[in-house]
């Protein structure tokens, strides 16, 4: 058993089961223990690699969304550029230093990374150099600014709660113990007012993912843009609407058991892009369409920038810039898995490469 694990099944015993929620939330966040308290998973000796990592491309692009956001809203003297869960930084590195081209951005743009790690805040204090920088335990401490703002891979690691179909009822996933070790169970099924709606398009056994956490964080980030300006862009694996069991555990870049190794594995779930889109509005934005990410990209222009910065490159360096390219956009690798989703202000245009809802 890990460190982790001890703990939670001395929990459990004492307490009772746990939901799915509390169990990701302490194996990604106990302090002690916890999966991104401890290390950096990021790259090819971690356990995943995300998209900023895999090409410089992904960035600039990005950046150059939002610079476009930027002069489209008037150029605002002043705005946050704000990042939630920013990894190495390496995506906001990259989108500085796209930015440096439109006048008068870099100068504008005040960097907020919200970021709870103090191993990843090293690690992006080293990537972004003697650049200002503001870290946040949360968005509810962002300045009252226009905010700009990138989640790339951020609501997939929210915890999630999981619920199984029971004819008219939901049964919860929850986290027990059997024979001494962690292993997860069901709850009696109960009618639940928050998932009545679900009823229509479901079956017995479906499963249904809710994330306690979005509603709110989404809506935050909504409420300020309405109020302030700017945009938000989200950028993550999933779908229109919750429908499966969709959670998962990565170690070495390989699918692990869940329940194996607590505090040593990445857990995700598929993100509920219907849900972020629902509380966009909740919160005073628009919200734009959803959108494939090799499509947005395409849109921004990849296949322009992938041609200019392969210009001179033989060998493997041209393959594996052409690899990473394919990655980004190819409908069977990351195009077509990852989806993109913008907030903007009501009666504003959407970020390029979006259409409106």
């Amino acid at each position: 058993m890990t460190p982790l694990a001890r703990l939670l099944a001395a929990r459990i015993a004492a307490q009772g089961p746990m939901t799915l929620s509390d169990y990701m939330a302490e194996c990604l966040l106990n302090p002690q223990h916890g999966y991104y308290a401890t290390r950096d998973p990021f790259g090819a000796a971690g356990d995943f690699t995300t998209a900023p990592e895999i090409s410089q491309m992904f960035g600039e692009l990005l950046g150059l969304c939002l610079a476009q956001t930027w002069l489209d809203q008037g150029r605002p003297p002043r705005i946050a550029l704000a990042e939630l869960g920013p990894g190495r930084g390496t995506l906001m590195a990259d989108m500085l230093r796209a930015m440096r081209a439109v006048p008068g951005l870099s100068e504008a743009a005040e960097v907020h990374l919200v970021e709870a790690s103090p191993a990843l805040r090293a690690r992006q204090r080293q990537t972004l150099g003697d650049r200002p920088v503001t870290w946040h335990d949360s968005i509810a401490s962002l300045p009252g600014l226009p905010l700009y703002l990138v989640a790339n891979e951020f609501f997939d690691a929210l915890p999630i709660r999981q619920f199984v179909r029971r004819g008219p009822g939901w049964s919860e996933r929850q986290i027990g113990l059997r024979g001494g070790a962690l292993a997860p169970g069901l709850a009696p099924a109960l009618p639940l007012a928050m998932l009545a709606h679900r009823l229509a398009d479901t079956g017995d056994g479906d499963v249904v993912e809710l994330c306690p956490a979005l509603p709110a964080i989404a809506g935050t980030i909504a409420a300020r843009i309405a109020l302030h300006g700017g945009a938000a862009l989200v950028i993550d694996y999933g779908g229109w609407r919750s429908l499966g069991d969709t959670f998962q555990a990565l170690k070495d870049h390989c699918p692990a058991d869940p329940f194996a190794a607590p505090g040593e594995a990445d857990l995700t779930a598929h993100v509920d892009f219907e849900a972020i889109a629902r509380a966009f509005r909740a919160g005073g934005g628009a919200a734009t369409a959803m959108t494939p990410q090799g499509t947005f990209l395409r849109r921004l222009g990849i296949e322009a920038r992938a041609a200019r910065l392969g210009q001179g490159r033989t060998g493997a360096a041209l393959e594996t810039h052409l690899a990473a390219h394919r990655r980004l956009t190819d409908p069977a690798e990351m195009g077509e898995l990852f989806k993109v989703i913008a907030c903007h202000p009501a009666g504003c245009a959407p970020p390029p490469g979006l259409d409106p809802a």
